[in-house]
């Protein structure tokens, strides 16, 4: 994982309410244990017409929504079945963040787990920014907190080792490889003890 510590983009709104885990990725693409590729396969049968076609009614086929990495999904965002291939899919797609006033926890969990913002902020302010898409945001890790274009600040809050994660680029693995020397040492005296 690359270390996030801001993100600054347009945002793109996907404004319909309770988008589950096999709507981002439909359960017959899950048949790979790799990360690449996943994002032609991201809201597949949303996205596509039948022919394979660009489905020109999908919010994110429209040009004003190409090259945003901030999406503002509709409440309870991520809800179904727990697969992490949802959060990959969306990443390889080029999203980065997703904003909404609910998201579904297991979502939330394999998406901060894999370097994906899934962010969730107060009722009022979600529905302004569903209100307002294509608008520039900035997200600072650091500070927690999204920076509006008119300069005010929505909060929002991490738990604190999905932020350590996410800003030095490591997911749980590498946070123990981190600290490999200190568990080497602690298993080398607690040998020492047992003997």
């Amino acid at each position: 994982m690359k270390p996030i510590t801001r993100l600054h983009s347009r945002t793109a709104v996907l404004a319909d309410e309770n988008i589950d885990t096999d709507r981002i990725i439909p359960a017959r693409f899950l048949t790979t244990t790799t990360r690449e590729g996943l994002g032609k396969l991201c809201f597949h049968d949303w996205r596509y017409q039948t022919d394979g076609s660009d489905n020109p009614a999908f919010p994110l086929n429209r040009p004003e929504a190409r090259g945003c990495s901030i999406l503002i999904a509709g409440r309870n965002f991520g809800c179904g079945s727990s697969r992490e291939h949802a959060p990959w899919a969306l990443l390889d797609y080029g999203i980065q963040a997703v904003l909404c006033s609910e998201i579904a926890d297991i979502f939330r969990g394999n998406a901060l787990k894999n370097g994906l913002l899934a962010i969730a902020i107060e009722e009022l302010e979600h529905r302004w920014l569903l209100k307002h898409p294509g608008i520039e945001l900035a997200i600072d890790v650091r500070e927690q907190f999204i920076a509006l274009p008119d300069g005010g600040r929505i909060p929002f809050a991490l738990e604190p080792f999905a932020r350590h994660c996410l800003l030095n680029g490591v997911d749980q693995l590498g946070y123990l490889l981190q600290h490999s020397d200190g568990i080497t040492f602690y298993e080398q005296q607690h040998q020492e003890q047992a003997a």
